[in-house]
Formats: C-alpha cells, structure tokens, sequence
C-alpha cells in the first residue's frame, strides 16, 4: 500500500474518519520516521497502517468521556478502499477507519453502520439455513444514494453573509420566476454547469467512484448526481467524497456548492434518496421475485422483515434522519413528511392481500400467486408507479429511503435500516421456529401471512402530503415526530434502547452520548442562525430601511414645497416605519430568547424548535416585505432571483 502510494507521489497518510458531527475528519503523518541509529528514512508500518491514536479531546462524546481525556484511536476499515486525498502538488494516502475512545466505545458513525451489517448477515444467514438454502454464505447489502445541490455564483454569494455563516438564507423573498414553470427539471444542462459536471465526473472516476447519472432538478440551479449500486459501506464512504468532491470542483469554477437541505424558501429543498437492497454471494437478490420457490418465499420473507421492522421501529428510521436543516424540508412538498409509512405499489399490494386471504397457504399456492411478474419484459424492473410521497418506497427490486438530508452522512439511515430489517429476520426466525410440523416452508408462510395482517397500519398507498394522511396515520397510531427534539426522543425508549444493545449496534450508553450530541448540534446550529439573523439585520437590513425612509422624507419635504402630497408617499413611508419597529422589535426578543437560561438540553431543544422558531419566522415575514419596498441600490443583500438566475 505504501509503495502504491509513493508511486503516485503521495508523502503522508490519514485515517480518515465520520466523527459524530457533520463531516469527516482526518489527521495527516509523513512517511518519514527515525532508524536505529537517527537517520530519517521512510517507514509505514503495519501498526501505523491498522491503528493510529489522534487527539480526540475536541470531538463530541455526549458524556462518554471527559474534556481532558485526550486518547482516542482510528482502525483501518478494510471492507472500504483506500484512495489519494489531492490539493495542489499535495498527495495524501487516506485510509479510511473507524473511531473509537481508547476504553473501546463508539465514538463515530461508521462503527455502528459495519456492526449492523454483521448483526444482519447472522440473523439472515440463520434463517436461510433453517429453509435448507445451504449456498448462502454471506450476505450483501447494496446502496445507490442520489445527491441534490445547488450551484450558485461564488460573486453573488458574497453579499449574502447568511449563506456563508448558515449554509442557507435566513431572508429573501420568493422570485418572481421561480420554479412554477417547472422548466428546469431535466431541461437542457447549461454550458458552464456542463463543464463543471464533466470535472466532477472526472475526479469521481479517479477515485473509483462510479457516477452514473447527471441532471438538472426542480428548482432553479439545483441539480442532482447519482452513482452505479455498490455495498453499502463503500457507497456511504463514496457519498461523503462526493460531498466534498462537489465544492472543491465548485469552489474552481467560481462557484459555490449548496448541500443544505433548504437553502431557499418558497423553492425545492434538497436531499438524497438512499437506494436499498440486500443479496448474497449466490447473486441472490432478496427483493426480487423469481422462479425458484424457495427464492420467492425468501422475497416474501425479507418484504415481511421490512414491514415487521418498520412496524416496531420506525421512529428510529425517522429520527436518522433528524437535523436542523431537515426539518425545514420534511413534509414539504418536495420531501416525503415525518410519517415513516411504506409504499408497496399495485403489484405487492395485490401480491399480499391475495396472500392475506388465501383460505390454504403452501408453496404451490404462493408460486401461482407469484407467476404473473414472470410474464413482463425483463426490463421493467419496477412492477408500479412510484410514489414520491412516501418515505420508503418498494421500486421493484429495493426500497427508496426519501427522508434524508442532502448533507446528512448516509452512515445514520444505512444503520437503521439494516437494524430493523435484522430484527425483522429474527422475529421471523423464532416465529417459524415456534410453529408446529416438519414443513419449514409452509411455516414460513403461515408466518407472511400474519406479518401482513400486522402490518397493514405502516403500508399507504395514496398522497402523504395530504392532510387526511396526518389526520389518518394519527388514528393508527404512527409517530409523527415534527421537529428533531420531537424525533430524538424515539431513541430512548425502552424497546429501542433493548434491540440497539441487544444486536451489538450501541449500548446504552453510547445510545445516550449519541442523542446528547445530535442535540447539541441541532442547538449549535440554531444558535448560529438565530444570532446571525440578529446581526445581519442590525448591521445590514435596518440601515437599509432607513436610507429608504430618508429617501421618501425628503421626497415628501420637496413635494410639499409645491402643495403637493401624494397618498402613495404618505402610506409607504408609514408602511416602513411599521416595519423597522417591528423587525427591531423581533430581533429584541430573539436577543432576550437567546439570553435566557438554557441550561438543561432537552427543555431548550424544545424551546428553540417552537419559541425561537417562531421568532425568527415572524422576523423573516418583516424582512421579507420591505425588501420589496427598499431599492435596489439600497437593500445590501442579493435578492433570490439573481441567485437563482444566475446560470
């Protein structure tokens, strides 16, 4: 590996690592070491490549350790591949690896995501062999994520200070052409944005990472990129280079790189669509119906586990997916809401409610049920019409996990689904095992048959943006988690804190330090927005209102000289004055919200979903109409149709 990598002009090394915060981190060494006898030479030894031990005293543990702690240890992960981090004439080998404090307990988000999938391939290894399937011997989890952005001109994002402190803006009204014409989803790709798409496949490629797809999205200058199917474990690592990828390549083409999930209001958010499936070494794919018997009943079986997963667990699924950006975007209507529901689509649906009231279930019966998805084309994967609306959606040969953030680390949403499709697999297990007779197979369908009557609640075929849906998934008791105080909490049930420990994916106590540090960072990421909101107003907007104001009170002075007082001057300059003390009087309160006691987490969590939200919603409202009264040359910041207009 060394010598692989100084071929290619690398001079250092990092492991590379997901610390539970937004981002990766890494710590760089030189090859160069001291011999017996002093000399420098060049050394990378194998214990340097397994383990390396950086400061960990800055990075979140919520509680695990202490401040003046210090020690904590990255360990190669094999099962995902090295690659050159470049910048300039720089070349560094980055080994990607987990995260641990030095008493052993996670400290990442990749060493709960490679223990799922240890927990996942026992349980379903397990019960192929309790079905006589003797040729399974491991077993595969597969991931295609898709990943939106925005491109913006790097020259325009300058006088927008929010952008740049926040990732999103905290004001601006919505453009006049926005994206009502819906011209821009799969429209022609422009000449510069073709160019910077042609570099970013470029370097892609160079790091072996397998873009397929490029297109423009639904709002203006916001775009999405998707690569081939790979493990799970390598696609997350690829997405969070891909991530990166994305605003270096920008950042040369005078350009700026957006991944927060909603950087504009009143347009498209942005997110990624976690693709999922799970084989084995045969090829088997276990979301996908067959000929072979056994393989349907096994299709059937892992479509149960899901459901049966997602019946007890689904507020985990949701709370993977919680953040501070996400939560502008759920729910609206470019995300799927906060209800975690599945959608089958007509062929499955039909597949088990057949199933549901068949009067005898075997194997014969199940293979005339199961025949007609042998008579279409092979290249109609998907047997239904999508449903953008819901969370997790059956595409004919895997489900579609549609809640996650365009910035989030995949890693989070990769190991909720592996670990309540495991407990699915294991429930099933027991049940068959608890049956009475010889005849696994039939067992094994008495089994669909009971899951799907179980399961109806979670499956919803129909719009989940409507307000029935709310109203209905209520009465069936689904959770409905708002806000990500709200999703947080759904960790910490007794059921959740059991099946975490009980499959070796966190104790409890790394369950706890997990939501202690997911709110820390919500409540960081609130704070700075609120604060700035402050600031950008005091120092940029007011002023702007005024120099509107003086500019009509003289207008109004001139004009009364000649006896005359036009209405209109009159209502606008009483119209702003409203406003000025009105947006002074919100960041007052924003100020006094901020600097009121927030000692204990959770309650302020709460607090600053609900009050200061609402705060900085109401101040917004203000901003946003006098930025249409104040002139052009006067209002400091760029308006959202030159951002959104630029290319």
């Amino acid at each position: 590996m060394k010598e692989w990598a100084l071929e290619n002009g690398a001079t250092h090394f990092t492991h590379w690592f997901q610390p539970q915060r937004v981002g990766t981190a890494q710590k760089h060494d030189s090859f160069i070491d001291y011999s017996a006898c002093g000399e420098i030479i060049e050394r990378f030894s194998a214990s340097q490549l397994v383990q390396s031990e950086p400061d960990a005293s800055s990075f979140p543990s919520g509680g695990i350790r202490s401040t003046f702690e210090a020690r904590g240890y990255t360990a190669w992960d094999p099962t995902s591949p090295v690659f050159l981090l470049e910048a300039g004439k720089t070349k560094t080998l980055v080994i990607p690896s987990v995260f641990l404090s030095w008493t052993g307990e996670v400290l990442d988000l990749k060493t709960p995501l490679l223990r799922s999938l240890t927990a996942l391939n026992e349980k379903l290894i397990n019960l192929q062999k309790l079905l006589g399937n003797k040729n399974a011997k491991q077993i595969k989890v597969f991931a295609g994520i898709e990943q939106e952005y925005f491109l913006l001109s790097k020259e325009i994002v300058k006088s927008r200070p929010d952008i740049t402190v926040t990732g999103r803006t905290l004001f601006g009204n919505t453009p006049a052409k926005g994206q009502q014409m819906e011209d821009h989803y799969f429209g022609n790709i422009k000449g510069n944005i073709l160019e910077f798409m042609e570099d970013v496949d470029h370097e892609l490629y160079r790091k072996g990472i397998p873009v397929k797809t490029r297109h423009n999205e639904v709002a203006p200058n916001q775009f999405e990129l998707a690569p081939l199917y790979q493990v799970e474990n390598l696609a997350i690592d690829h997405n969070l280079e891909i991530m990166e990828i994305l605003r270096k390549v920008a950042d040369k083409h005078n350009m700026v790189a957006l991944l927060h999930e909603k950087p504009f209001a009143g347009v498209n958010g942005s997110g990624k669509h976690f693709n999922w499936s799970i084989g084995d070494n045969t090829g088997t794919n276990y979301f996908e119906p067959s000929k072979s018997p056994l393989k349907n009943i096994s299709f059937l079986l892992a479509i149960s586990a899901v459901l049966l997963g997602i019946k007890k667990f689904g507020g985990i699924l949701r709370a993977s997916v919680a953040d501070a950006g996400n939560d502008y975007r759920l729910g609206a209507n470019e995300a799927p809401p906060a209800i975690m529901s599945v959608y089958l689509g007509e062929f499955i649906r039909n597949l088990l409610d057949s199933i549901e009231k068949a009067s005898i279930i075997n194997e014969k019966e199940v293979n005339e049920i199961t025949l007609g998805v042998q008579n279409l084309p092979k290249v109609n994967k998907d047997y239904s019409d999508r449903n953008r609306t819901s969370p997790v959606a059956f595409t004919g040969n895997k489900f579609e996990f549609r809640a996650l953030g365009s910035s989030a680390n995949p890693s989070e949403a990769g190991t909720m689904l592996n670990l309540i499709t495991t407990y699915g697999f294991d429930e099933i297990y027991k049940r068959i095992k608890s049956k009475k007779g010889d005849d696994v197979k039939k067992k094994a369908l008495e089994v669909v048959k009971e899951i799907i009557t179980e399961t109806k609640d979670i499956r919803f075929e129909k719009n989940g943006y409507s307000q029935d849906w709310h109203e209905e998934s209520a009465k069936r008791g689904l959770p409905n988690a708002k806000n990500t105080p709200q999703a947080l909490k759904l960790f910490l049930t007794d059921d959740v804190i059991k099946v975490f420990s009980k499959y070796n994916i966190l104790t409890e106590r790394e369950l706890r330090s997990k939501i202690e540090i997911k709110l820390e960072n919500y409540l960081k990421t609130k704070e700075i927005e609120y604060k700035y909101a402050v600031k950008v107003v005091n120092t940029l907007l007011l002023p702007a209102i005024l120099k509107q104001i003086n500019l009509l009170a003289k207008a109004n002075e001139n004009l009364s000289k000649f006896n005359i007082k036009p209405e209109i001057f009159s209502k606008e300059f009483e119209t702003l004055i409203k406003l000025y003390d009105d947006i002074k009087k919100y960041c007052i309160d924003l100020d006094n919200f901020l600097a009121a006691d927030h000692s204990d987490i959770t309650a302020t969590a709460d607090e600053f979903s609900s009050k200061g939200t609402e705060i900085l919603t109401k101040l917004r409202e203000k901003v946003d109409i006098a930025e249409d009264l104040v002139a052009d040359e006067f209002w400091p910041m760029a308006s959202y149709q030159k951002l959104l207009n630029t290319f």
